[in-house]
């Protein structure tokens, strides 16, 4: 399950916030959904925890505004078991008043805890203010992984422009950039022609397409390995592997 799949410009966007309410009680389900609806959030709904993780596989959300007294799986188990996959806002709405109920559900990585019956424009506010954090602190994730270096190489996946120890811009093909930064992320990893090929082109690998070896064989010039290849390396009878020097 995707972070960004279990995965907020500012209060205005293009890209709507995707909220998931998660609540047994239907009347309480059908006010909180009119409530940020008119708000402008795209809204789902759920009444168990079984159903918010379909919920959860079908769409990208950024916020849960989850109920502790559930039937089945509570809400605290499911606080500890979607902070244990993702990052996504977390705001407990319950009835119970005690501190303790509150503690525990902020210690178990809930963002923030909201008491029934609740003030309508103060959870408009928590939910407006906990997405702007959580997408602030995703940005902020994002610019730091944006660069990625390796052996005095530089890719910057957001210009998607590759830099040479020199100093020097190499111009990569679609294709050659896509295959780079697939590397890149995953050092190490040994990927096969047709996991490449499908990263690239989302079509099957045939045991005659010679697309893969063209385009690493390019890549490898471009990297100046033209020879002996260190970085860009062939793994036989299975498909590449990208090294960092570890020296």
């Amino acid at each position: 399950m995707a972070s960004r799949g279990l995965e907020c410009n500012d209060w205005i966007m293009e890209d709507k916030p995707h909220l998931l309410i998660v609540e047994d009680d239907p009347v309480t389900r059908t006010l909180l959904m009119a409530c940020f609806e008119r708000e402008g959030y795209q809204v789902s709904a759920a009444e168990n925890g079984a159903h918010m993780w379909e919920r959860l596989e079908k769409s990208r959300t950024d916020l849960v505004l989850l109920d502790i007294n559930l039937p089945g799986e509570d809400g605290f188990s499911l606080t500890r078991a979607l902070r244990m996959r993702s990052d996504i806002g977390i705001i407990l709405v319950t009835a119970r008043k005690e501190d303790m109920d509150r503690i525990i559900g902020l210690e178990l990585g809930a963002d923030d805890y909201v008491m029934k019956p609740f003030n309508e424009r103060e959870l408009l506010v928590r939910v407006k203010n906990l997405l702007r954090r959580t997408r602030k602190q995703r940005e902020e994730e994002d610019a730091a992984v944006a660069r990625h270096l390796f052996n005095g190489w530089i890719l910057d996946t957001e210009r998607r422009r590759l830099t040479t120890p020199d100093g020097l811009q190499v111009s990569l093909t679609n294709g050659e950039y896509l295959l780079l930064a697939l590397f890149v992320r995953r050092p190490g990893r040994v990927f096969t022609r047709d996991q490449l090929l499908e990263a690239v082109s989302s079509r099957d690998w045939m045991p005659n397409d010679r697309t893969i070896d063209v385009m690493i064989n390019r890549l490898r010039r471009k990297l100046g390995e033209t020879a002996n290849p260190r970085m860009l390396v062939t793994v036989h009878g299975v498909g590449y592997q990208f090294l960092l020097d570890q020296g």
